[in-house]
This record gives C-alpha cells, sequence and structure tokens, in this order.
C-alpha cells in the first residue's frame, strides 16, 4: 500500500458556543443538533474518503507514509491545518505561542494563521492585535473589568480580504462572517477574555506569549499566471483558482511540498500521475507530496484553493 495518490477528506464538524445551528449553504448536515463553529478539513483526525487509504486518519496516514505525503526533511505530521469558520457570535479573545514557544512545552511547531474572508455581513469586523500604547499590565486589567474589546485594534473585512495573524497577535472575531483559515497544525490557543462567558481563561500563559507589535493586518493578492496568490509567508502560502466548467489548470509549478486542495464552489477532479480523485465542495484533497503532474479540471466551474508549505532551505 502506498501514499502517493491524491485523497480526499471527510470534513469534522467542531461544536463551539459560538458557533450556528447549521451551515448551509457550504454544509447541508453537520451530523450533530450542537452549534457548530468549524469544519475542520485536514485536521489529524479526518477520515480518508477515497482510495486504498479509505478509513484511515491524515494523522495516522502522515505517520505512516512520510516520505509520500510530506516533503522531504518534514515531521511526520501534516503541516497545515485548513478549516472553516462560522462565528455567529464572538469568539473568545485570544493569543498563540510562535514556534519556540510551543516547542519549549513539547510541541513540534506554533500557530500561525491566516484567514480568508468568504462571506461578511455589513459592518463585519476582526481584532487584530492591541492599540498603540497598550502594555501587558492594561492588558490583564482589562481582563478583569471587562473592558478587554476596548484596548483591541478592530478591522472591518469584506469578501476576498486575506488576514495574516502571525503567533503572539492578540486577536479575535466577530460575527457575520464565514472564513477559510489557514494555519500550522497546532491546537494551543491561550484564550484572555470570553465575554463572560463560563469557559477557561489561560492569562498567564497567554500573556506571556503576546507581542504587542507584530505583523498582522490585510495582505494584499497577487495576480499570477492563472491564480491569484492571497498570501506567501514561510510558513503557508495560499493561492485561489477560478476554473471553467470543461477545462483544466495545472498545478505542476509547486511539486514536492506538504499541501492540500479545498474546493468551495462546484465540482471537479485531481488528477495525477499515480491516479484521480473527485473534488467537491467543502472537502479537502491532499496532494501527496511525490504526486507528480497534478492538474484540477473543472466539472462544473469551480472555485478552488491550493494551500501548501513552501520549501524550506
Amino acid at each position: 500500500m502506498t501514499a502517493a495518490t491524491p485523497f480526499r477528506l471527510k470534513p469534522v464538524f467542531s461544536e463551539r458556543v459560538w458557533g450556528k445551528p447549521n451551515l448551509k449553504p457550504w454544509y447541508e448536515e453537520t451530523g450533530t443538533p450542537e452549534l457548530v463553529g468549524e469544519a475542520w478539513l485536514t485536521g489529524p483526525q479526518c477520515v480518508v474518503e477515497t482510495g486504498a487509504l479509505a478509513g484511515r486518519r491524515l494523522g495516522d496516514v502522515a505517520e505512516e507514509f512520510p516520505e509520500e505525503v510530506l516533503a522531504p526533511g518534514e515531521l511526520a505530521e501534516f503541516p497545515l491545518l485548513v478549516k472553516m469558520l462560522f462565528p455567529e457570535a464572538k469568539l473568545s479573545v485570544q493569543v498563540h505561542p510562535d514556534d519556540a514557544q510551543a516547542q519549549a512545552i513539547g510541541l513540534h511547531r506554533g500557530k500561525t494563521e491566516c484567514w480568508y474572508v468568504l462571506e461578511a455581513e455589513a459592518g463585519a469586523k476582526v481584532a487584530l492585535g492591541l492599540k498603540e500604547g497598550t502594555t501587558l499590565e492594561a492588558v490583564a486589567a482589562a481582563v478583569k473589568d471587562g473592558s478587554m474589546e476596548l484596548l483591541m485594534s478592530w478591522l472591518p473585512v469584506a469578501v476576498g480580504d486575506m488576514v495574516f495573524v502571525d503567533a503572539g497577535t492578540v486577536h479575535a472575531i466577530g460575527p457575520g462572517v464565514v472564513l477559510l483559515e489557514t494555519q500550522q497544525t497546532c491546537d494551543v490557543t491561550y484564550r484572555l477574555f470570553d465575554y463572560g462567558r463560563p469557559r477557561e481563561l489561560h492569562l498567564e500563559q497567554g500573556l506571556a506569549v503576546t507581542k504587542l507589535h507584530t505583523a498582522a493586518g490585510k495582505v494584499d493578492p497577487i495576480k499570477m499566471d492563472g491564480f491569484t496568490r492571497l498570501i506567501d509567508t514561510k510558513y503557508f502560502v495560499v493561492d485561489r483558482f477560478e476554473v471553467a466548467a470543461g477545462t483544466a489548470v495545472s498545478l505542476t509549478d509547486v511539486a514536492g511540498v506538504s499541501g492540500c486542495v479545498v474546493c468551495l464552489q462546484g465540482a471537479g477532479m485531481v488528477l495525477s500521475s499515480e491516479g484521480a480523485v473527485e473534488l467537491s465542495s467543502g472537502t479537502a484533497v491532499v496532494v501527496p507530496a511525490v504526486a507528480s503532474e497534478v492538474h484540477v479540471k473543472a466539472e462544473a466551474a469551480l472555485t478552488f484553493f491550493r494551500c501548501f508549505e513552501p520549501r524550506h532551505a
């Protein structure tokens, strides 16, 4: 058995107090009556739906077949966690550790992330960083007296915006948006403030990793040959493709990396020399690093995103 052929993953729906009772039109069913806030598309627990590896979890596949699925030299773990976020209420104010801070507590990597805005109601905002002059002491005091929101820099967002959130950035997401999030595979979140909801806070740990000045902010898209590059960092690259029905695009410009293709509208096929797999809306297809001559063919007008970890020197 090998893992050289692209394979599709089944999304995992995560319950959240700030989530929605249904995720239509993105998903018809979530399999739970609870509020769902996240659809994990490339989580370690996501199950392979296609091919010889069907029924196995992505985490297990990456561990068993690292030389095929992952770029050379990578840890035996798929490095990117791609999600869709569906907030109906405000998310907590939170912060994540960087690589060095995460490794100091025994983790593989930190949690730098980015958000691509798929839906946005009028007036939708995200909080990105602290206002100029804010101190850690002021943050601690604001958490206690309930005024934390006043210390945050709130940023209006619209459909098509890409927002970079590097580790150490205090951040929050408001309601009225649907986001495609690409992040380093790390699920450590330090919750600083939660609007009075009865959930655990992690003030000491969060303040220890908070950076008062970060590179977080909106990123301008770059038109490339046949696609749009939405963001390009040392942690991840995200590209958006629009493909007309009956046509195909080549992905051979990026090879030998750890990555996936995420379909958000339409239908098509991911084709390679090793095999083919159907690309359906709301799902991710992992493209193994050893896959060759990779193309995507649109059966109906297709919008998909390519997310991959760039080669490291």
